[in-house]
């Protein structure tokens, strides 16, 4: 189907008019959503991940891609709702409390979305009892956490523990990530998974929802 390689490329490209028009031609032509969303959309993101990751591409042209990605979805979110499910699951992302960075933050839902997973925002400055109600009310799968100062990092245990008595700690998992995380801090704050960078952290959250 050329239409929908051709919505992939525009979205690459970063052209939001494009993809926008292109995805309405393609519901036009007969195209299912489902069909639009798994094998235009989504594969255009995927390969600007991979690119991201080999540093082909870099924060301004993930960030365009995804404004596309995301006009392209606002299209066949309503007929995706009357067709039923098209989330592969839910997450709720925010910064941690005590802290106001978002780029990265935003960075990461742009690619989980990419990935056809639905992303609850919470914002910037989020505290732990916050993300853990926001996990039960949305019925989350994932809770992602991000945090840029070293300052705030412990919040992401208090997360873990805010989470536990909640007692939702054995249906959700907990994501961190930001410039001062390591791997060795997620494990002694016992959260789950610990992401480098937003494309990794997109494939982490999918593979989580696929396991």
């Amino acid at each position: 189907m050329s239409i929908l390689t051709d919505i992939g490329e525009a979205l690459e490209r970063g052209k939001r008019k494009q993809v926008t028009q292109l995805v309405q031609q393609a519901l036009d032509e007969g195209l299912s959503p489902q069909q639009i969303l798994t094998e235009g959309l989504l594969p255009g993101m995927d390969r600007v991940g991979v690119k991201f990751r080999n540093n082909e591409v870099f924060v301004p042209e993930v960030l365009v891609a995804a404004r596309a990605m995301s006009a392209g979805t606002e299209v066949l979110k309503p007929l995706l709702a009357e067709g039923g499910g098209v989330s592969k699951g839910k997450a709720v992302i925010g910064t941690v409390k005590g802290d106001l960075h978002d780029i990265g933050k935003n960075l990461v839902k742009m690619m989980i979305e990419g990935k056809g997973i639905e992303v609850v925002d919470l914002g910037v400055d989020v505290a732990p009892e916050t993300f853990a109600q926001a996990a039960i009310e949305q019925n989350a799968d994932i809770i992602c956490c991000s945090s840029l100062l070293t300052t705030t990092m412990p919040v992401m245990g208090d997360v873990v523990k805010a989470a536990e008595g909640a007692g939702i700690r054995g249906k959700v998992k907990i994501m961190v990530g930001g410039a001062p995380v390591t791997q060795e801090f997620c494990d002694s704050i016992g959260a789950d998974f610990y992401t480098a960078d937003a494309a990794s952290a997109a494939i982490c959250a999918a593979e989580i929802l696929s396991a």
